[in-house]
């Protein structure tokens, strides 16, 4: 198993705040993934822009 990329008392909690339903592990884990296949894509950026640095224009969210 990879490691988990977040917080996931603070998931659960932020869930369980908004909406007052409880959180499965499997989520917990499917939203780590999406934060690294997010990570990935911000290197990819980064590199082909000729940098070093992640920056937040190299984080794209399609959904937002």
């Amino acid at each position: 198993m990879a490691d988990i990329l977040v917080v996931t008392s603070k998931v659960k909690k932020f869930i369980k705040e908004k909406s007052g339903f409880n959180t499965s592990s499997e989520t917990v884990q499917v939203l780590s993934k999406a934060v690294e296949q997010l990570c990935e894509r911000g290197c990819e950026s980064a590199k082909a822009d000729g940098r070093k640095t992640v920056m937040a224009r190299d984080i794209k969210i399609d959904h937002l």
